[in-house]
C-alpha cells in the first residue's frame, strides 16, 4: 500500500460537481493498494497516517503527529500511484492492484482509521474526482506499507 501525503490547511474532493469530501487543517492522503496488500498493510498504513509526525511543535519542529492536532484526514484513491514508471513513456499498471482488490482493501483502511480518528473523509472510489487542497509547507511525503 503506498500513500502520498500532503499537509494542508484545508482539502476537497469533487464528483460530478458535488463535494463528497472537506477537511480543514490536516493531511491529503492519495492511496493506492498493490497486489498482495491485505489486514497487515492496511493496518500498517492507519498507523502511519495517524503516526507521522510532520506538524510543528511549539518549537516549530516536525514533531507532531495528526493524532497528535486531531486535525482533518482526506483518504483519496489513486491506482496510479502503484503504476510502473521505469521505462517507456507510457505508465503500466500491472504493479497495481485489481479495482476488486484496491476497493476492498481502501474500504478496509477506511474502517480502520475511522475507528481510531475524528474527523475523516474520503472520496469516492473509481470515479472521476477534483481534488482541491491548499499544501502547507510544501509538506509532502510517500509512504508504504
Amino acid at each position: 500500500m503506498i500513500a502520498l501525503i500532503q499537509r494542508v490547511t484545508q482539502a476537497s474532493v469533487d464528483v460530478d460537481g458535488a463535494t463528497v469530501g472537506r477537511i480543514g487543517p490536516g493531511l491529503l492522503a492519495l492511496v493506492a493498494v498493490q497486489p498482495g496488500d491485505g489486514e497487515a498493510q492496511a493496518q500498517r498504513m492507519c498507523e502511519r497516517l495517524l503516526g507521522y509526525r510532520v506538524f510543528a511543535d511549539e518549537a516549530g519542529k516536525m514533531n507532531r503527529s495528526l493524532s497528535d492536532t486531531g486535525g482533518g484526514l482526506l483518504l483519496v484513491s489513486q491506482f496510479t500511484l502503484a503504476a510502473d514508471t521505469h521505462s517507456g513513456m507510457r505508465p503500466s499498471f500491472t504493479t497495481a492492484a485489481t479495482p476488486e482488490a484496491g476497493l476492498r482493501w481502501f474500504e478496509r483502511l477506511v474502517e480502520i482509521v475511522k475507528n481510531r480518528h475524528s474527523p475523516v473523509e474520503i472520496g469516492r472510489f473509481g470515479a472521476h474526482m477534483q481534488v482541491s487542497l491548499v499544501n502547507d509547507g510544501p509538506v509532502t511525503f510517500r509512504l508504504e506499507s
